[in-house]
């Protein structure tokens, strides 16, 4: 039985057409299959779009067709060096992507129930709250041209990042965030990460990207804010020290001077809609829930009226 069980599968269509005659209940798992592969595809898709993967993705088709048309135009040299490249170049791309490969079975891993059945409102409302604070204090630093770097933790979790600063599990405040930043005191000097509704550490360090045309011209801050929006799906918040103006830092891009109303809507994406569905639509399918039923009741006295 055990060797059955660990017998590797293999794929015979015309096998599998006479499977489903004989088993109509096969189709099920067929159609279960088409659903998980489907499934799989779409979100690497759309991982792979959000990262350099995708770039990568199609650099690599180009090389499949034009070393399929060099072995049928027989350019033997050509078609020599592009599938020796291709044999031997998969272990040097597992290195050079590594951060990304980490980073997709770091979102495969983490959990995902929140999103399938929805949050608590109270959460939803306290992280819009912590939305509102944080940009209070944002254009008071801009104001007065204080450096600040700001990460929101969202699903994957940056627990060695926040085990490089200081330890405060403190409620979100305008206050303490401007005083953390105030050059010269202890804490000024690094990132503030703010997870489950708390600001938990300060002082933290945080990787810088590695890619120097985007690092061309920014500051430390901000090469620091793309380089954890990269490693991560963190969303940072970057003031600069030189011109006060505020940055948002997602998935390796940087969204250069936002105002306080686009800093509050990007954030409500990112942190609330994203994570917890658009409250205006609930909203408007309890509207139309409501107006179903009042529908309803109409027709039910309309009925009622007839029948007397």
């Amino acid at each position: 039985m055990f060797g059955e069980l660990t017998k590797p599968l293999t794929f015979d269509f015309q096998s599998y057409i006479n499977e489903l005659q004989a088993n109509p209940w096969q189709y099920f798992t067929l159609a279960l299959d088409i659903v998980i592969v489907c499934f799989l595809l779409y979100e690497f898709v759309k991982f792979t779009k959000k990262s350099r993967v995708w770039q990568l993705l199609k650099g690599i088709a180009w090389l499949i067709v034009i070393t399929i048309l060099s072995n049928v135009l027989r350019l033997r040299i050509l078609n020599f060096i592009l599938t020796s490249f291709m044999t031997y170049g998969v272990i040097a791309l597992l290195v050079i992507f590594q951060p990304e490969l980490r980073r997709a079975l770091e979102q495969l891993g983490s959990s995902t129930f929140t999103k399938m059945f929805g949050m608590d409102k109270s959460l939803r409302d306290k992280t819009k709250e912590d939305i509102y604070k944080v940009a209070i204090a944002t254009q008071e630093l801009s104001k007065t041209k204080t450096g600040a770097l700001i990460v929101f933790e969202r699903d994957i979790k940056i627990q060695d990042i926040i085990e490089t600063g200081v330890e405060i599990n403190s409620v979100v405040s305008p206050q303490l965030l401007v005083n953390i930043f105030v050059p010269n005191t202890p804490l000024h000097d690094g990132a503030v990460v703010i997870a489950n509704n708390q600001i938990v550490s300060a002082a933290c360090i945080l990787p810088l990207t590695d890619d120097k045309e985007m690092a061309r011209g920014l500051g430390t801050r901000h090469r620091a804010a793309i380089g954890i929006s990269k490693e991560s799906d963190a969303v940072v918040v970057v003031v600069s020290e030189e011109t006060g103006k505020v940055s948002i830092a997602k998935d390796g891009t940087l969204i250069a001077d936002v105002s306080e109303d686009a800093l509050k809507r990007i954030l409500m994406k990112h942190l609330v809609t994203a994570r917890f569905g658009s409250e205006e639509r609930t909203t408007r399918m309890s509207k139309l829930r409501g107006k179903v039923q009042a529908e309803k009741k109409k027709l039910q006295e309309k009925k009622a009226n007839r029948n007397k």
